[in-house]
C-alpha cells in the first residue's frame, strides 16, 4: 500500500495577542514577521489516499496542536492563501478548515489581522483519538520492524523504556 504524503511546513506559535483585542497589527512587506514565523509548531502532512478529506486532516493537526501544547491562545495561524501554496492545495480546503474550526471557536479571525488560536480548547473524540494512536503506533511499529526488532525484541524494548521513565 505506496499512498503518496504531502509534507508542508511547520508552523511557528507568533507572539500571543491575549483575548484578540489589539487589533490590527501592522503590515510590512509581503510577508510579514509573524507569516515568517508561522512554520514551525504544526507540521502538517497530508495524505490525500488515506481516506479522510483534506480538509478534515487540516483540522486535526491543528487541534493536535494545541491539545499537544505546541500552539497557544493567540498563536497566529497562516494565511490561507500561504498555506494553500506550501501544501499545494486549494485555498477553498484550507478557508473550510479555517471556517468549521473558527464556527467551533477555536480559532478566531480578525479581518486584517489574521487568524489566532482562540482561547477554547478543542474536545477530541474517543474514536478520534483512538485512530491518531493506531497511526502513530503503526508508524512506530513499521519502522522498529524496517530496523530489523521482532515482536519479541519491541515488547521488551518499550517494557525498559516505560521503567526508565517511571
Amino acid at each position: 500500500m505506496n499512498s503518496t504524503k504531502m509534507k508542508a511546513r511547520e508552523v511557528l506559535p507568533t507572539k500571543p495577542l491575549g483575548r484578540m483585542s489589539q487589533g490590527r497589527q501592522s503590515q510590512g512587506s509581503s510577508k510579514s514577521h509573524d507569516e515568517a514565523n508561522a512554520i514551525r509548531a504544526i507540521n502538517f502532512t497530508l495524505d490525500p489516499a488515506n481516506g479522510t478529506p483534506i480538509y478534515r486532516q487540516i483540522i486535526q493537526q491543528i487541534e493536535y496542536a494545541i491539545l499537544s501544547g505546541r500552539m497557544k491562545n493567540g498563536d497566529k495561524l497562516p494565511t490561507i492563501r500561504s498555506l494553500a501554496v506550501d501544501l499545494k492545495t486549494n485555498p477553498n480546503t484550507i478557508a473550510r478548515a479555517y471556517n468549521e474550526l473558527e464556527i467551533r471557536g477555536i480559532l478566531e479571525t480578525q479581518v486584517g489581522s489574521g487568524t489566532y488560536i482562540s482561547d477554547k480548547k478543542p474536545v477530541m473524540e474517543d474514536d478520534s483519538l483512538n485512530r491518531k494512536i493506531r497511526e502513530v503506533l503503526g508508524r512506530f511499529v513499521n519502522e522498529l520492524r524496517d530496523l530489523g526488532v521482532e515482536n519479541k525484541e519491541l515488547i521488551k524494548l518499550i517494557e525498559s523504556y516505560l521503567k526508565e521513565k517511571s
